[in-house]
């Protein structure tokens, strides 16, 4: 008959076992859990870094072939013209004609130059698809560009907003705006009002915007991007109804406005906020949790956040789970 003191021992040395394999299968679940957590928080962010690159490949700004074709149609009328104007006037005619085609020349290399420049950035831009692809996309715009070259200046802003906002922003403002066309001064304008705009900095972003020219803008993509920085400066400084009216102006669902969607749904919350309108809040945040749920982190927890749409917020965010609320990651598009 054995012991009772043993079997107590055995019992306890049995408890010990079965409690150690418990507590090491505990562990090891657990950092599973920490290791699932990890992995899907570095899938989310390269999800919202995906919202800011580049959908297509990079196109000519103008279609060269149909500008020098009208140019030319030009030049040859007006050189017709000068070629049958009696003297003494002829000979004006003839100077003022010579002159005009020099200009068109020199205007005609400049603009395919600044072309071919273009597609090339763009081309760049688009293979800057992971860490080290923006670091070598970097250095190439720093090796084939001039440190003065406004538009290797912009790209590179481009990348660097995706890492750096601030870092992009002194970029940014290295840019003598005087100094350059109107288009690429708004260009520049427009992106230091969206970096303001996601830091809660709302007199600056206001600054900027007002000095945009909305209805002067012919290319469609950079008209919706000037009215959807600007009516989120607008709605955020006490001009809701102004920026409604212009964000209604663009369907963020038309194919189309792919790229700035996201940036399109947050302006457009921020104007529904400020105008208490409740369901619009709530439209507005679920188009961008279908984007990215972690684009609802902008409103939780951050500068100069309206009340009603910090709420919103992070009632979806509950509702579907999809990260914990201490965590909410501050999103830039």
């Amino acid at each position: 008959m054995a012991d009772p003191t043993e079997k107590k021992a055995e019992k306890k040395t049995e408890s010990k076992a079965i409690g150690s394999g418990l507590q090491a299968r505990l562990e090891r679940a657990e950092a599973a859990k920490k290791a699932t957590k990890k992995k899907s928080a570095a899938e989310s962010r390269e999800e919202i870094r995906d919202l800011s690159r580049p959908k297509e490949e990079p196109k000519a700004p103008v279609d060269l072939k149909k500008v020098y074709t009208r140019v030319a149609l030009v030049l040859a009328a007006v050189g017709v013209a000068a070629f049958i104007v009696p003297p003494p006037y002829g000979n004006y005619a003839k100077g003022a004609f010579g002159v005009l085609l020099v200009v068109a020349v020199g205007a005609a290399i400049w603009l395919d130059r600044y072309v071919k420049k273009t597609l090339a950035l763009g081309a760049i831009l688009r293979g800057a698809d992971s860490d080290e692809g923006r670091k070598e996309a970097l250095k190439t715009i720093a090796e084939k560009f001039g440190k003065d070259d406004t538009q290797a200046l912009l790209a590179r802003a481009q990348l660097e907003m995706q890492e750096d906002p601030r870092k992009a922003q002194a970029t940014l403002e290295s840019i003598d705006l005087e100094k350059q066309m109107a288009p690429i001064a708004g260009q520049v304008r427009a992106m230091r009002a969206m970096i303001h705009l996601t830091h809660g900095e709302i007199p600056e972003a206001r600054a900027l915007v007002e000095k945009l020219e909305l209805d002067k803008q012919q290319e469609p993509k950079t008209r919706v991007m000037f009215a959807t920085v600007a009516g989120e400066a607008w709605a955020r400084s006490g001009q809701a109804k102004k920026a409604l009216d212009t964000l209604d102006l663009f369907n963020p669902d038309d194919p189309e406005n792919e790229e700035i969607r996201a940036q399109m749904w947050r302006a457009r919350a921020f104007a529904y906020a400020a105008l208490s309108d409740q369901k619009g809040v709530g439209r507005a945040l679920r188009k961008l949790a279908d984007l990215n749920v972690q684009l609802l982190g902008m409103f939780v927890g951050q500068k100069k956040i309206h009340p009603m749409l910090e709420k919103e917020a992070r009632q979806l965010v509950q509702k579907l789970g999809a990260m914990p609320r201490p965590k909410m990651m501050r999103v830039m598009k």
